[in-house]
């Protein structure tokens, strides 16, 4: 669908029709459009890597050669496929493919072969090609590989999927793993920063400087800068396998092109023909050059080729000049093919990065979305493919060395295969970059960051499950800045990203989310018939010269290649003949290389989070994240997941007010919360600072109820390592199983486990001894399903199950809840409905909201939207909750105050309420309607924490920490601080002393030691009944003994310093 189609013909309003009309249940024939463009950036760009991608990959890894046995071998790879995800070999099953409920269910990971074709040869004669398997990698649901691709609903449900299942992400070992979208410096295009720190780099060394981000094709990068030194010269920098090299720009340039001197003097000075400045600067770079004796090109292409080549780990029979040959190549430009191309870029940078240093020019704001791009899952996946291609060549090579002697019969394919197959597979190093988000890569892909690439696709709630797609994260490099100019709202990114959805705290203005009408361009349209084009236009070849002088031309740079110079009058026309072929499509020539960011549709931009009128700004960002917390329905599919820990509402309704987004988005299949009844009044104390009360037969009628499914796997061979023979079971008749479990060993499904109730038990066949696991948790479970699972060849023996059970989480006293406007509060009380306040009709509210909220937040947005609520509750209507529908014209009290009116209720909205205590009339009118509240997932039973003596740490015996293992919570340093400002020394004493690790120790009153007081040794005819003395062994009598509490840790103290040679003396008196 075309852009501008997709959002003009959005409904006017949001509506009911899921409620009112029929068939909501029933599945349609394809999947809904909008929700699934949601993750399409990364399908698209994951089954761009793995086929268009992929053959590009394969042709530009070079070939490895290496001399063995002294003869030349050659390996290099031909072309690579990926393959579905099927079972193992030697399974027996029906059906070959598998599908991602299986890898959820069963814990493992959803993944397809990659086999390669090698060609081998030996001293140059081809010997033929190999097809090779290098292992598995992890596919992407819903992409061209996906066993799920192009299923309708009908067909997704019955493979145990969601009807909406919009895919995107991987699954490493039953887990859902999203790669976070990056932004990066956009690809070649030169950008003048100028950075304090880049004065540290060396003498002379300035701020300024010339930044540009070189990506190839197949989407390998590297980071390139030139620096303005102060004696007016340029040094290139890069990084080649993440250190950091300085070439002065004389030698790159000189060894591009077999120019004369005077040839890449004018190229240099192009437009400054009159700055005698920057003239004698360009001579001045060139001299540096000849004064090593470099004179011609070969000779400038050895001299680098002697100095790099200790870092560049190629044959041995390569000369310098191939190696020079070699590092122009990998380091220079990667971006351009040829060196003439980079030779004219390299010119045209120096050119700019003069004009900026004498501040001719503005610096370029790096943050700016016109110098950014976003790294898409599948390039990430690509960069790292290539390089573990290039890894498993090394690794080929090194088995070559290693075991390559022993192997009997020269060069036939049988022995090839044999070493190749000794190389180091890609399963692994996939699957750790997915499950840990860790690179560990050689060279750093030119990322900044290596650690944290991946995030795990919380099935919270929905929103929050979408948000993880919608994400891009600037990168963890800046989280770490002092500045705060990183994270500022830039006007240019309007449309782009959304103003509001930003975490607070840390990584504030870092992580921001796209709006539902941003686009990321996955495809890479060719550019190859552009310059010819611009030619046609007017513009003058790179080798040309134009009309006018270079002082009055504009250089065109195309995808970072020079392609010419454009006369300054012609310029204007120039671009508007190119944005009218762009734009209306005139004689079909689509120019642009890889967009990043599409063109905004004529109407605004909608956020389908911020959910309200016109509340204060800071309560929109609250609620962005706590609509992210919130316990909703978030799936459909609970009896076959296996996620660790999955949230229920149990009765999630459907809000009466809401953006029209949140049908386009068809939420109503995900509600998160209830519409309640909310009264504003200050009633008893119970509602104090953000605490709310809530009506006890509410509650009773299940107002709120949720609970908790936990999964846990148990695997036997884990636990029992190394006995085949384990596998779960009982002994008929076991007491200490007590019928509570089945002849298999593992709970009924539907009982409910207590505390101290077996969980399940496994026996030994051999020798026919059973061990009964209990369940430890202090709540009460129902064993909800039970998971038998096999190892991934489908051989195992009954040793590895998911047990789920749901844990009934019904609101207590003390958890949280909020309304859609950042209003969160806790629940302080269950009040009983008889003495809840009435309204003339007899109807008691749900919720008690303290009005002291309201002023200093200013979220006038809940107040509108208890009217809405209650104007649309009255006539079967759902209101448009953006802030977009009224003005100061006509507003929105006027028009929900008039359908008030027409329903019989009082055009503000407010009641007279009676006193449920003495059944008077309050005196004040009494705002209520009706207010969608969410149950958020903060929930006193898993924060409180008690102790009264448990466990105490090994070394120093005082209490652990540690809720998990019925710990303590610390007395630190300020809590006695502030006890001793009290005064309170017996409490500080209890505390730290008696509660801690309060120990009595013999100390001897003479010598004043700690350590000499000991037992004495009894001669072997004393009966063990008999009194022994302890006698202190360096004074040598047991009368000079005293016993003292100490704190243990000082015992301990005493003996480590002892260790040391220190000597403690206590002086008792």
């Amino acid at each position: 669908m075309d852009f501008s189609e997709k959002w003009s013909n959005l409904a006017e309003g949001p509506s009911l029709k899921n409620l009112t009309e029929e068939r909501f249940g029933v599945l349609k024939e394809t999947q809904h459009g909008a929700v699934q463009d949601l993750t399409k950036a990364h399908i698209e760009s994951f089954d761009q890597a793995v086929t268009d991608g992929l053959s590009r990959v394969v042709q530009s890894i070079p070939p490895l050669e290496f001399t063995f046995k002294n003869e030349r071998i050659s390996l290099s790879f031909v072309e690579a496929t990926i393959y579905n995800p099927v079972v193992a070999k030697g399974s027996i099953c029906r059906d070959m493919k598998v599908f991602p409920a299986e890898c959820r269910g069963r814990r493992c990971s959803y993944k397809g072969k990659l086999v390669a074709d090698v060609s081998w040869s030996v001293n140059g004669v081809p010997k033929g090609i190999i097809k090779q398997s290098m292992g598995q990698l992890p596919i992407m649901v819903k992409s061209k590989l996906c066993n799920l691709h192009g299923m309708s609903p009908k067909e997704l449900v019955a493979h145990h999927e969601e009807a909406e299942e919009m895919g995107g992400y991987f699954i490493v070992n039953g887990i859902e793993k999203v790669i976070r979208m990056l932004i990066m410096p956009r690809r070649n295009y030169p950008i003048a920063m100028s950075r304090p720190k880049w004065k540290s780099r060396g003498q002379g060394y300035t701020q300024y400087g010339i930044s540009m981000r070189c990506v190839r094709e197949e989407h390998t990068a590297i980071n390139m800068n030139l620096h303005y030194l102060e004696n007016g010269t340029v040094m290139l920098n890069f990084i080649y396998q993440k250190e950091l090299f300085f070439l002065p720009l004389g030698f790159a340039l000189k060894a591009l092109v077999d120019f004369t001197d005077f040839q890449i003097y004018q190229e240099l000075i192009k437009g400054r023909e009159d700055n005698s400045f920057y003239k004698s600067c360009a001579s001045e770079m060139l001299r540096i050059v000849m004064e090593e004796g470099c004179t011609t090109r070969s000779k400038v292409l050895n001299y680098l080729g002697e100095r790099f080549r200790v870092k560049m780990n190629l044959p041995e029979w390569y000369t310098n000049e191939q190696c020079a040959h070699f590092l122009l190549n990998e380091c220079i430009c990667i971006h351009l093919k040829s060196d003439v191309e980079k030779f004219y870029l390299l010119c045209l940078m120096t050119r700019k990065l003069f004009t900026f240093a004498k501040q001719e020019c503005m610096e370029e704001n790096p943050d700016s979305i016109m110098c950014q791009e976003v790294l898409t899952p599948g390039q990430l996946y690509l960069m790292f493919l290539k390089e573990r291609l290039a890894a498993w060549l090394a690794s080929v090579k090194l088995s070559f060395d290693k075991r390559g002697s022993r192997i009997s019969g020269g060069w036939s394919a049988e022995n090839v295969i044999k070493i190749f197959n000794m190389g180091t597979d890609l399963t692994k190093p996939f699957e750790y970059l997915l499950a840990t988000g860790n690179l560990n890569s050689r060279t750093g892909l030119g990322m900044l960051q290596n650690t944290g690439l991946c995030v795990v696709a919380d099935k919270l709630n929905f929103i929050r499950y979408l948000s993880h797609f919608r994400c891009v994260h600037r990168g963890a490099a800046f989280a770490k800045m002092r500045t705060t100019s990183v994270r500022k709202l830039l006007p240019e990114s309007w449309g782009f990203l959304c103003p509001v959805h930003t975490p607070d705290g840390e990584p504030c203005g870092l992580m921001n989310h796209m709006t539902a009408s941003c686009e990321i361009v996955a495809p890479t349209l060719p550019t190859i018939s552009l310059p010819i084009l611009l030619c046609s236009l007017g513009v003058t070849p790179v080798d040309g010269s134009p009309g006018k002088a270079f002082s009055d031309c504009y250089p065109v740079v195309l995808d970072g290649a020079v392609v010419g110079w454009v006369e300054s009058e012609l310029a204007p026309v120039v671009v508007e003949s190119l944005r009218r072929f762009k734009v209306l499509r005139e004689k079909k020539l689509v120019p642009g290389s890889v967009p990043l960011h599409n063109t905004l549709p004529d109407g605004a931009t909608e956020w389908y989070l911020s959910n309200d009128h016109t509340p204060g700004s800071p309560r929109n960002m609250y609620q962005c994240q706590m609509g992210k917390q919130t316990m909703g329905f978030p799936l459909h599919s609970f009896m076959d997941r296996s996620d660790n820990k999955l949230y229920r509402l149990q009765t999630p309704q459907s809000p009466l007010v809401r953006p029209t987004m949140y049908d386009h988005y068809n939420l109503d299949n995900y509600p998160s919360g209830t519409n309640a009844i909310v009264a504003v009044i200050s009633y008893t104390g119970y509602d104090m600072e953000d605490a709310m009360i809530v009506n006890k037969s509410s509650w009773e009628r299940g107002f709120a109820h949720g609970s908790i499914y936990k999964t846990e796997l148990v695997d036997l061979a884990d636990k029992v390592k190394g006995d085949d023979s384990v596998v779960f079971g009982t002994k008929p008749g076991d007491p200490k199983v007590n019928d509570k479990l089945d002849a298999d060993g593992l709970p009924h499904i539907g009982s409910t486990l207590q505390y101290g109730d077996p969980f399940y038990s496994y026996i030994n066949l051999n020798t026919g001894q059973t061990y009964v696991i209990f369940y430890k948790s202090q709540e009460a479970c129902v064993v909800d399903n039970i998971k038998i699972c096999s190892n991934d060849t489908g051989s195992g023996r009954f040793k590895r199950v998911c047990i789920t059970v749901r844990v009934p989480r019904n609101p207590t006293i003390g958890d949280k809840f909020a309304s859609r406007h950042g209003q969160k509060g806790i629940l302080s009380r269950l009040w009983p409905a008889e003495d809840m306040p009435f309204t003339e009709s007899g109807m008691s509210p749900d919720i008690l909201f303290n009005p002291h909220g309201f002023p200093s937040r200013m979220t006038i947005g809940m107040l509108i939207e208890s009217m809405a609520g209650k104007s649309g509750a009255l006539h079967g209507l759902s209101h448009d909750a953006t802030p977009f529908t009224f003005s100061e014209e006509s507003s929105a009290l006027e028009y929900f105050g008039k359908m008030l009116r027409a329903g019989g209720y009082n055009y503000y909205g407010t009641e007279r309420l009676y006193s449920g205590l003495s059944g008077q009339e309050l005196e004040a009118d009494i705002f209520i309607g009706v207010v969608y509240y969410q149950r958020l997932r903060h929930m006193v039973s898993d924060k409180f924490q008690v102790r009264t003596t448990g466990a105490r740490d090994k070394v120093t015996n005082q209490p652990v920490g540690g809720r998990n293992i019925q710990g303590g919570i610390r007395f630190g340093e300020m809590e006695r601080d502030a006890l001793l400002a009290h005064g309170s020394s017996f409490l500080l004493h209890d505390r730290l002393f008696n509660c801690s690790d309060r120990s009595v120790a013999q100390v001897c009153v003479d010598c004043g030691s700690l350590l000499s007081p000991l037992l004495e040794k009894p001669p072997p005819y004393w009966s063990a009944t008999r009194h022994r003395k302890t006698v202190c062994t360096l004074c040598g009598k047991s009368d000079s003994i005293d016993s003292v509490s100490v704190p243990y840790v000082f015992r301990y103290f005493v003996a480590e310093l002892a260790a040391m040679n220190i000597k403690v003396k206590l002086d008792v008196k």
